[in-house]
């Protein structure tokens, strides 16, 4: 599974945005907020540390997640590469319509 698969599910970007407000949780504490069942969270968590979106530390019996920000940052990145590449086309499209325009009221 790759990032963007992990995050098309709405149960992961909860932990993701609950890791993201509190900094790091206690794997017990982030399945407080879900009304499935703790393996299920476990499952989830699993999942998102197998695409690096968490990293997690034991402390004595607690498993402590926090985001990874580097692999987020890779997201952010290429979501950035996308709007830019969308934007330039945007534009040549603006132009071509107004360009078209002009065009148009010349010819009549």
């Amino acid at each position: 599974m790759d990032k963007f698969s992990a995050l098309a599910d709405p149960t992961r970007r909860k932990i993701i945005e609950l890791l993201a407000n509190s900094g790091e949780l206690p794997a017990t504490e982030i399945s407080d907020h879900f009304s499935v069942s703790a393996p299920a969270i476990s499952q989830h968590l699993k999942i998102l540390r197998q695409v690096k979106l968490v990293r997690v530390e034991k402390r004595a019996q607690q498993r402590i997640y926090r985001i990874e920000p580097d692999t987020l940052q890779d997201l952010g990145d290429w979501a950035r590469r996308m709007t830019q590449l969308w934007n330039q086309r945007f534009d040549g499209l603006e132009k071509l319509i107004k360009s078209d325009k002009v065009n148009g009221e010349n010819d009549g």
